[in-house]
């Protein structure tokens, strides 16, 4: 993994170095991203934590006991976050619909990196491989990118993250979760980051028919990176079941109705999810079943 932090925008050695001791442990590197206010703070802190990781200069030690992860994260002023029943309807065409998707996906990510650093930050003393935190510090670096990328087509196109409403339900499920590693890894990679291997080809394509190819493009390495993502989570999971004797489909099954507030809706990406390491028996049952809750 560490060949790909200094991709994709990830800082500066300078920056890197500047702030690299100014945690001590991965778990208050990780509540620091969590509880950061600003937008720009959760990227450059995100860059910076995991330079210092990959560069051996955060611990797993004894110095994360005591470490509290915040109960909800840091947020701006704006957006203001609503409901998901009260969110207005999103607008569909144009510049202002490419704007409206585009800042939807903003939020997303937003999130994507608070429950990423908190599943880093609040299982930082599970009984794990080194290699597990290595996993999920990228997939952190990367959710932070991905916001970074949103963010500034958002702004050469005029706009700004926290012009529209955003919806309050993501936190959620790291709420929900926050008691149980093999949960997390369930429902936050091989739900609903699975969901966007579903989703967003069809929005490439509508963005490239729309004439936005810069606009795809930003998408396109969302995509990417989210198969890895679903990967990861698909590894961790089968490793997590395998250690405790637990079925893998059966476990995630069980897992899925108990902590997602949702439904698991087709059409699926059969092709994406396979080439994750994601199998049709896990989440077509759940389908069948319409699960809600």
């Amino acid at each position: 993994m560490t060949e790909t932090v200094g991709v994709d925008g990830a800082g500066s050695e300078d920056e890197a170095e500047a702030g690299a001791t100014d945690f001590q442990s991965l778990a208050e590197a990780a509540a620091a991203i969590v509880g950061a206010t600003a937008t720009a703070d959760k990227v450059r802190l995100s860059r910076l934590a995991a330079k210092a990781w990959f560069g051996g200069r955060l611990s797993l030690g004894a110095v994360a006991v005591g470490v509290a992860m915040p109960d909800r994260p840091g947020r701006p002023p704006l957006p203001l976050l609503l409901a998901p029943r009260e969110m207005p309807r999103r607008s569909s065409g144009g510049l202002k619909g490419r704007i409206a998707l585009l800042h939807a996906l903003a939020h997303i990510e937003l999130n994507a990196v608070d429950m990423t650093w908190d599943l880093v930050g609040r299982f930082a003393r599970a009984d794990v491989p080194r290699v597990f935190f290595d996993n999920w510090v990228q997939v952190g670096l990367e959710e932070a990118k991905h916001f970074d990328l949103l963010d500034r087509r958002l702004t050469a196109l005029g706009a700004a993250y926290g012009d529209h409403p955003a919806h309050d339900g993501l936190w959620q499920t790291a709420q929900a979760t926050a008691g149980s590693l093999l949960a997390r890894v369930a429902v936050v990679p091989l739900v609903l980051e699975a969901r966007g291997l579903d989703v967003t080809p069809h929005m490439i394509s509508s963005l490239t028919e729309a004439g936005d190819p810069e606009s795809a493009a930003v998408i396109e390495v969302i995509y990417r990176d989210e198969k890895r993502h679903v990967a990861f989570g698909m590894k961790w999971f089968r490793f997590l079941c395998e250690r405790e004797r637990l079925p893998p489909e059966p476990t995630f099954h069980e897992l899925v109705r108990r902590y997602f507030r949702g439904a698991i809706k087709p059409p699926f990406n059969d092709k994406a999810r396979s080439e994750a390491g994601l199998s049709p028996g896990f989440y077509k049952p759940l389908s069948a079943l319409g699960v809600t809750r």
